[in-house]
């Protein structure tokens, strides 16, 4: 009965897998190879004046394909330490950024 249980999940005696956490954001930065920074900004209420602060955090994220561009709208997902800073890795694009044109500034 006991090999039964372990051979159902290995791994794992019991435990399931909580669920990872995941964010969306803008792509502010595509200029390493297979990663993108994602900046995420918020809002939150000052603890004393009640006054909304606008706040951001900036994230590094794995981008196997290189498929992002700047200014694209991402889901990003967190995973294992893939080097020094990034911790997270793209699972979808959201929406595309507005492509400009050669000649518009």
């Amino acid at each position: 009965m006991m090999s039964e249980q372990q051979n159902a999940m290995p791994g794992a005696i019991g435990q399931a897998r909580r669920p990872r956490a995941t964010r969306i954001g803008i792509v502010t930065s595509v200029a390493r190879q297979k990663t993108i920074r994602v900046t995420i900004e918020y809002l939150m209420r000052h603890p004393k004046y009640g006054k909304y602060l606008r706040r951001r955090t900036v994230l590094h994220a794995h981008d196997e394909k290189n498929e992002c561009r700047l200014g694209d709208k991402v889901e990003v997902m967190e995973c294992r330490p893939i080097s020094k800073t990034k911790h997270w890795r793209l699972v979808r694009i959201v929406e595309r950024a507005p492509q400009q044109k050669v000649g518009e500034e």
